[in-house]
């Protein structure tokens, strides 16, 4: 379990901003694949052994996170011209400029008496001369990882114009042992792989795990003497609860947007439909009724309909509906199957998995079903899961399978909306069936 509390310095913030002006160096990331922008990461110098070790470490992640959202080029340290030993030091831009850095981030770290760390930073614009913002933070000092990617969500916010994306975890299925007897436990790390965590032991099945919009909550998907049941976990205090036994459940519930319902699919009688259920009364609604095979329900940002799988016209297809069950409406028509759809927390696309002619693909399409692009591909692509920005997308693929019966892992990688932009996570363990946190409170 982790707790974190990190603090404001007013007075800090009041010293930085009292020099800050209006940016001027930004990246228009609505234009598709961009260049990414050198940027220069300057270590964040201390004022005792430790904070200097915890200066260089703050750094280093800030410097991969942006680094990973492919839109930035961080600047070789071993090239900087001139030391900035504290924020007092004004950076001599010429220095920097040739360089070749657009924007560059100084920074200071303070072991105070009581044993707290501060953390201050400051983003300059280096071809205006300007600093762009200037923070201060007050925390723990085991805290240090959080602060590094609290300040490169507020670099990427500053010059992107959108919400970043780094201070967020990931839940996921860690996966061992032979195919035959596959362990399949509840694991959690930072979206960047650090502070990496089991969450169950894998004395238990667990399939599909969801994050709540709204709290550091998930529900997954265990079976117990072979009936699927669903839990509700929280992950700050590790406290389980049980939602209930679902006979015919394959995948765990989705959350609603306000977090105060889920919907799921459940086959009874050999057909599957979609169900909703108030996470308050425990009341269940079903919405779907058909005979065809219906299921993988996900709820648009603003509640009112749901995107979901159904065969009912021949094929597996995406479809949408409102949030009561009423006109539903294929929206899929590319070539091969379509599973998995899961929309943006920016409302404007939907992810799903498409199997066409042998192979997987990972792709968005807009809600009306237009403009499909494809973003990756494999032997096996699935599970797409949304960063809270709507920008980058995470997924599990697997490796076929060789005849001597090597191969066949399964690891985690993301990928941007551009389709350039494609990294691997690593795992300790073979991973898959990944969902991404919304912004850590």
């Amino acid at each position: 379990m982790r707790s974190f509390w990190i603090t404001f310095s007013s007075t800090v913030i009041a010293l930085l901003l009292s020099v800050s002006a209006q940016a001027q160096v930004q990246i228009d990331i609505t234009r598709g694949r961009v260049e990414p922008m050198p940027i220069a990461v300057a270590n964040f110098p201390g004022n005792d052994e430790a904070s200097v070790r915890v200066g260089r470490d703050i750094s280093s992640v800030i410097s991969n996170d942006l680094e990973r959202s492919g839109l930035f080029r961080p600047v070789d340290r071993d090239a900087f011209i001139q030391a900035l030993p504290s924020l007092d030091v004004q950076p001599r831009f010429a220095d920097w400029r040739a360089l070749s850095a657009q924007a560059l981030v100084q920074g200071e770290i303070e072991t105070q008496p009581n044993g707290q760390m501060r953390v201050a930073f400051r983003l300059w614009d280096v071809y205006g001369g300007q600093q762009m913002i200037g923070q201060a933070y007050v925390t723990q000092p085991e805290n240090w990882r959080r602060v590094a990617h609290i300040i490169a969500d507020a670099i990427y916010t500053q010059i992107t114009g959108e919400t970043g994306y780094f201070d967020t975890r990931v839940v996921y299925v860690a996966e061992s042992g032979p195919g035959t007897a596959r362990i399949k436990r509840l694991a959690i790390m930072d979206q960047d792989g650090a502070s990496h965590r089991f969450l169950t032991d894998g004395s238990a099945l667990v399939l599909t795990p969801r994050f709540s919009p709204t709290a550091q909550e998930i529900t997954y998907l265990s079976y117990f003497r072979n009936i699927p049941r669903v839990y509700l976990f929280n992950i700050d205090t590790g406290r389980q609860e049980l939602l209930g036994d679902f006979p015919g459940m394959t995948y765990a519930p989705r959350f609603s947007p306000d977090g105060n319902k889920v919907t799921f699919s459940m086959a009874a009688d050999g057909n599957s439909e979609i169900y909703e259920m108030d996470l308050r009364t425990r009341r269940t609604l079903r919405l779907t009724n058909h005979p065809a095979i219906d299921t993988s329900a996900s709820y648009a940002p603003d509640g009112r309909q749901l995107t979901f799988n159904s065969d009912r016209g021949g094929s597996q297809q995406i479809y949408l509906m409102n949030s009561d069950g009423s006109d539903a409406r294929r929206i899929s028509f590319g070539d091969g199957r379509y599973a998995t759809p899961v929309w943006s927390p920016r409302g404007d696309l939907i992810a799903f998995t498409r199997m066409s002619r042998g192979t997987f693909y990972i792709g968005v399409m807009q809600p009306d079903g237009k403009n499909e692009r494809l973003l990756a591909q494999g032997f096996l692509v699935e599970s797409p899961t949304w960063s809270p920005n709507g920008r980058v997308l995470m997924y599990f693929a697997q490796e076929a399978r060789r005849a001597d019966g090597s191969g066949g892992r399964t690891k985690l990688y993301s990928i941007d909306l551009t389709g350039y932009n494609q990294r691997e996570i690593v795992t300790p363990q073979d991973g898959s069936d990944p969902a991404w946190s919304p912004l850590i409170p």
